[in-house]
C-alpha cells in the first residue's frame, strides 16, 4: 500500500480544504449534512414528509425538562477542568489555536487506502440513490429499508504525527470519525506546541460510505454494538503503525475517539463496549438517537438506548466525555413517530445520565448553533481537547509519555 508522507502541514490543509471532495466529512457521494437521504415513495405507507416541511424550534437551555446549566458570557468557554453542563453563544469566534500558526513547528501527515476486501467486519452495503425507506407499520420504531444491497467500499485514512513525536516510542492518540479533519490537525499541532495536551497522533477514518439507515456509514456508526470499535482495533490501528512507522499506545487513558453526528455516536459506543481500549470521548450533536439499522429486538432505540437504558443500568465506566448540542440541532418527528429522533432531548438526557452515574463529562448547549456548526466547533475544540486529556500526563515538547 503506498505511503504519503507530507512535511508541510499548512500546505496539506489547504489542499484538503480545497478539494470539495475531500473538505467535507461524509464521502463524494453522500447526501447533504443531514441524517436523512431523499425519501422513497412505498405503496401503502403513508411517504415520509420532506425535510425541508420540518420547522426545527429554537431550544431553551432553561426550559423545563433541560438540565440544569451555567449561563457563560458570550464568545467565552468552559474551563478545560470543569466537569458539568454549560451554557454558550450566541456568538462563536474562533479560537486562536485553530488557526494554521507559521512559528509553530508543523507535523506531517499519513495516509493509505483501505477497501472492503481487506475488512473482515465489514463486507459492504449502500441504499440505492434517490432512496431512504419506510416504518414498519407494526413498529413506528423499526424502519425497512429494502433498497439496501451490499456494495464494496474505498477509504482512506489519514494520521497526523507531530514533530515531536519520537519514533519508537509508543505515542497515545486520537481517532475522528469522517475523516479527514484538517481542523483537528491543526488543533493538535498547535495545542502541542502549547504544552496543553500531550504530544500525540491524530487518526482520522474516512466513513464506508452514504448516510443513515441502509448505508455503510450507518452501519458503522449507528449500530450500537462493538463491532466499530473492533474494526478500528484490529483492522485500522495496525495498519497505522505499519504503515505510518509509529507505535501506538495500549493504554486505554491515552486513547480517544471523537466525531461529530453519527461519527459522535461512533466515538462514545467504541469507548462504551471496550474500555479497555479507549476512554475519552469528545462529540459534537452526537446522533444518540434511534438511527440503529437493521433493528435489534435486544436494543429498540438504537443508540437512544443508551440514555435510556444502557447508563442508568450499568456499573460506571471509566470513560471521561465532552459533548455538544446546538439550539437549531436535528429535529425529525416526522421520519418514523417513534419520540427517538430529536437530537437536543437526546444529548441533554445523555448529559443527565452521565450525571448521574457520577462521570466526568462536559455538557456543552450552544445558543445560535446548527447540527455540527462548524463555527462553534472552531470557538470549542481547542478547550474540548484540553478537557478530555485533563488527568494524562504532559511532558516536555521533546517528549512523549512512554505508555504501554
Amino acid at each position: 500500500m503506498k505511503r504519503l508522507t507530507y512535511p508541510a502541514l499548512p500546505a496539506l490543509l489547504a489542499t484538503l480544504l480545497a478539494v470539495p471532495a475531500l473538505a467535507q466529512t461524509q464521502t463524494p457521494a453522500t447526501p447533504p449534512k443531514t441524517s436523512h437521504a431523499p425519501v422513497q415513495r412505498v405503496p401503502k405507507i403513508p411517504p415520509v414528509g420532506p425535510r425541508r416541511a420540518i420547522i426545527v424550534p429554537i431550544r431553551n437551555p432553561h426550559a423545563p425538562g433541560m438540565v440544569p446549566a451555567k449561563e457563560l458570557p458570550d464568545g467565552t468557554v468552559p474551563p478545560p477542568d470543569a466537569d458539568g453542563n454549560f451554557i454558550i453563544g450566541p456568538t462563536h469566534p474562533p479560537a486562536p489555536a485553530t488557526v494554521p500558526d507559521p512559528a509553530v513547528p508543523q507535523g506531517s501527515v499519513c495516509s493509505f487506502i483501505m477497501t472492503s476486501a481487506e475488512s473482515r467486519y465489514y463486507p459492504g452495503i449502500a441504499r440505492t440513490p434517490g432512496t431512504f425507506g419506510h416504518p414498519d407499520p407494526h413498529n413506528p420504531a423499526r424502519l425497512l429499508v429494502p433498497t439496501s444491497h451490499p456494495q464494496s467500499w474505498k477509504r482512506t485514512v489519514w494520521v497526523y504525527i507531530p514533530t515531536q513525536y519520537r519514533p519508537g516510542v509508543a505515542a497515545p492518540f486520537i481517532v475522528d470519525q469522517d475523516g479527514p479533519d484538517p481542523l483537528l490537525f491543526t488543533t493538535v499541532n498547535n495545542l502541542i506546541a502549547q504544552h496543553l495536551i500531550p504530544v500525540m497522533l491524530a487518526i482520522a477514518i474516512q466513513n464506508g460510505g452514504g448516510d443513515a439507515q441502509g448505508s455503510e456509514r450507518g452501519l458503522e456508526y449507528d449500530t450500537v454494538s462493538g463491532r466499530y470499535g473492533d474494526f478500528v482495533q484490529h483492522e485500522v490501528l495496525p495498519r497505522v503503525a505499519s504503515t505510518c512507522h509509529v507505535r501506538l499506545t495500549r493504554n486505554p487513558n491515552g486513547r480517544a475517539a471523537m466525531g461529530g453526528s453519527s461519527g459522535g455516536a461512533a466515538a462514545f459506543i467504541m469507548a462504551w463496549f471496550h474500555p479497555n481500549w479507549f476512554r475519552r470521548v469528545l462529540t459534537y450533536s452526537g446522533t444518540y438517537v434511534n438511527q440503529q439499522w437493521p433493528w435489534n429486538p435486544k436494543l429498540p432505540g438504537g443508540a437512544w438506548d443508551l440514555h435510556s437504558r444502557l447508563i442508568p443500568n450499568s456499573p460506571r465506566k471509566p470513560i471521561r466525555v465532552w459533548m455538544e448540542v446546538g439550539d437549531r440541532d436535528l429535529y425529525y418527528p416526522n421520519v418514523m413517530r417513534d419520540g427517538m429522533h430529536d437530537w437536543v432531548v437526546a444529548n441533554e438526557d445523555m448529559a443527565r445520565a452521565l450525571a448521574a452515574k457520577h462521570y466526568h463529562y462536559q455538557f456543552v448547549f450552544a445558543r445560535n448553533a446548527h447540527h455540527v456548526d462548524h463555527a462553534v466547533k472552531e470557538q470549542t475544540l481547542p478547550e474540548a481537547l484540553e478537557y478530555i486529556w485533563h488527568g494524562y500526563p504532559i511532558r516536555d515538547k521533546h517528549a512523549v509519555t512512554r505508555a504501554k
